[in-house]
């Protein structure tokens, strides 16, 4: 039988005879990582069979297969409350009111298609589905291809917003989400999704986006609720401050903003520019792979130290760029709603997101915010506990208050 590492993807020849029946642990050669697989012909391994499944007959006619016990496994204890949904540029996060997130990326990477391939993605539990000769891996599992052929990643979201370039982009959220939520398990149950803002010089953007994934999750059973991305931010992370702030959510695609007074949105708009362009003009400066600019942010820089290679160099360079654009867009759209921006009290500004996860972050965007004069005045900047399900968790809460 042949496996395949699941962490470096490294294929091997190996005695079936040898391995147990309730499954054996191995050792990856390579990268020493350990993983466990199953005879082909056992009962434990006939209920890791991929089911296929239809995602639109509609519009592809596609058959999608995932690992029934990953599948099943990768499900939060999805009880019949509330949940809440983040599509994102880089990630969908699932939030549900028992405390359970669940977490994938958006992505996929494609592979011609085999029956040998197949087999193999099925015995070790990868998320994909077949179309027209190829193979579709999605979600958290495409990373590892795109690091083994030092290549980037497919989006089917581009910039915030769903990815025209992509036909099967559609097809790929719903595999992926179908990944980390259950079908409604009563009807109305409550989902509360995250919208992006319209682009501050764009018009429609939106509209499109919003109703595709509302009559998708619609579909599931749910009685789907849509919020602001950065309202979402407020809602999370601004509860002691009566939910009366600036709202920020700094994403892979777009960076989202929200003026709220008492939850209300006063002001939302946002600015096509995240975490992807840092990685793209940061690769394209160096001459690196965007993933792999992304998996060395994401292992850990800092960005007010003094540098000490040219990629972190570079990564400093664009988030200075990015925050001052950001900034910028703070004074432009305030200067914009002035006189109707009455609010009684100095405003926290609260940021979440991925892209501020890397140490610094905070101190840079105060350097930044201190060589500007806002039209409104400032109380703090606070980062948000849990930056990356930030936007999830704010959705949960207002699903929550609509039961």
């Amino acid at each position: 039988m042949i496996i395949v590492c699941e962490k470096c993807l490294k294929s091997y020849n190996l005695d079936e005879n040898v391995v147990k029946e309730d499954g054996s642990k191995v050792s990856c050669s390579r990268c020493a990582h350990s993983f466990k697989v199953y005879p082909p012909d056992t009962d434990t391994q006939s209920n890791l069979e991929l089911e296929d499944i239809t995602i639109s007959k509609k519009e592809h006619d596609i058959d999608n297969t995932f690992d029934k016990e990953a599948h099943m496994h990768k499900h939060p204890d999805l009880s019949i409350g509330p949940a809440g949904l983040d599509i994102g540029t880089s990630n969908i996060v699932a939030a549900l009111d028992n405390g359970d997130l669940s977490q994938q990326l958006n992505a996929f990477f494609t592979v011609p298609e085999s029956r040998i391939t197949k087999q193999t993605l099925k015995s070790n539990k990868v998320n994909f589905f077949t179309h027209a000769n190829k193979i579709y891996v999605v979600g958290n599992s495409s990373q590892g291809f795109a690091n083994m052929f030092n290549t980037n990643l497919r989006r089917p979201i581009q910039k915030g917003f769903l990815n025209s370039r992509e036909k099967i982009g559609v097809d790929v959220i719903k595999a992926i989400v179908n990944s980390i939520i259950d079908k409604a398990k009563v009807p109305g149950q409550k989902l509360c999704f995250i919208v992006p803002g319209e682009p501050l010089d764009g018009a429609g953007l939106s509209i499109y986006h919003e109703s595709v994934l509302k009559k998708y999750i619609s579909s599931l059973g749910y009685s789907a609720i849509s919020l602001n991305e950065g309202l979402a931010t407020v809602i999370a992370e601004l509860q002691d401050h009566d939910y009366t702030g600036i709202g920020i959510s700094m994403g892979g695609g777009m960076c989202n903003v929200c003026f709220s007074y008492l939850a209300v949105p006063v002001v939302k708009y946002s600015i096509q520019k995240g975490g992807d362009y840092i990685d793209k003009m940061t690769a394209n400066a160096v001459g690196e792979a965007a993933s792999t600019i992304k998996l060395i942010k994401e292992e850990g820089i800092n960005l007010i130290t003094d540098p000490d290679d040219g990629i972190v160099t570079a990564l400093q360079i664009f988030y200075e760029e990015l925050i001052s654009e950001l900034i910028e867009s703070l004074k432009r759209a305030s200067g914009l709603f002035f006189n109707t921006l009455k609010f009684p009290r100095p405003l926290p500004i609260v940021i979440g997101g991925g892209t501020v996860k890397p140490k610094g972050f905070l101190k840079l965007f105060e350097k930044k915010l201190e060589s500007y004069l806002l039209p409104i005045e400032i109380s703090e900047i606070i980062i948000a506990d849990d930056p990356l399900n930030t936007s999830a968790k704010g959705a949960l809460k207002v699903a929550i208050s609509e039961i």
